[in-house]
């Protein structure tokens, strides 16, 4: 379990960005694989996602995760729900202490946020997808409306794949140079491919949060397809030809 300054300093918020070790699961989600949406055997699952409570001193039915779709949409938590009901969407925001928002990654980025006066947390999954179409900018607007303030909350950024091994296609960046010119700072041409790009998603991230007005942001300086021993990755898993992969999950929780 990694965490970062910009959390720790709470005293009545905990987290965590979990890696793929000390699970159960075997073969291709050995061995914290936290994804139901994944085909690993659901035993496993359930019993990882329990460990993974352990670790922060919590019951298992008080995590909650969500169905992503890569969508920017919230949903506010007043209580736990199971993972089989749980909601389309990819952020959670709650002031009720006790519930443990989970986000499940395998290359995007986990990102976890508080106004730990306010005592309010959040947590998105942000792909490129995710990130450019909006949802950090819902998951700070949810949070304000729940009552936090722009200058107190901070957040922190989980591991999600890293510049050098995110190569994209020739139509890629043009959304996000159409969102905003100086984003052209987040792409590099490919050494491998012709036209081709490496996108820094970490980097977009960081500046979309600036300008959102969130000006303390960390990471965990980590990639997840390099580091192999560590996390899974969607995109390594792709071009193995992999049947399948594993899911990190990353958990922030409001202590009672």
């Amino acid at each position: 379990m990694i965490t970062l300054s910009a959390l720790n300093e709470f005293v009545r918020i905990r987290h965590g960005f979990f890696t793929r070790e000390g699970g159960v699961s075997e073969g291709l989600y050995a061995s914290l694989n936290c994804g139901p949406g994944s085909s690993d055997k659901p035993e496993a699952v359930k019993e990882n996602r329990r460990r993974v409570m352990a670790m922060l001193d919590l019951p298992e039915e008080a995590l909650v995760t969500l169905y992503q779709t890569h969508s920017s949409d919230v949903v506010k938590v007043t209580e736990p729900w199971d993972a089989a009901k749980a909601p389309k969407a990819d952020a959670m925001v709650t002031d009720r202490p006790g519930i443990a928002l989970g986000i499940l990654t395998a290359d995007c980025a986990p990102v976890l946020l508080a106004d730990g006066k306010a005592g309010i947390v959040a947590a998105a999954h942000a792909g490129w997808k995710g990130a450019l179409g909006g949802v950090l900018d819902n998951t700070i607007k949810a949070m304000v409306e729940m009552g936090a303030k722009m200058p107190k909350i901070v957040a922190a950024m989980g591991p999600c794949i890293g510049h050098r091994n995110y190569e994209v296609g020739p139509e890629f960046p043009a959304p996000f140079l159409a969102e905003d010119p100086t984003n052209a700072d987040y792409f590099a041409p490919s050494p491998a491919r012709p036209g081709h790009f490496l996108f820094d998603l970490p980097g977009y991230i960081s500046r979309k949060l600036a300008k959102l007005g969130v000006h303390e942001v960390t990471r965990v300086p980590a990639d997840t397809l390099r580091d192999e021993a560590r996390f899974f990755s969607y995109r390594r898993a792709t071009l193995r030809g992999e049947a399948d992969y594993g899911r990190q999950i990353s958990v922030i929780t409001l202590d009672r």
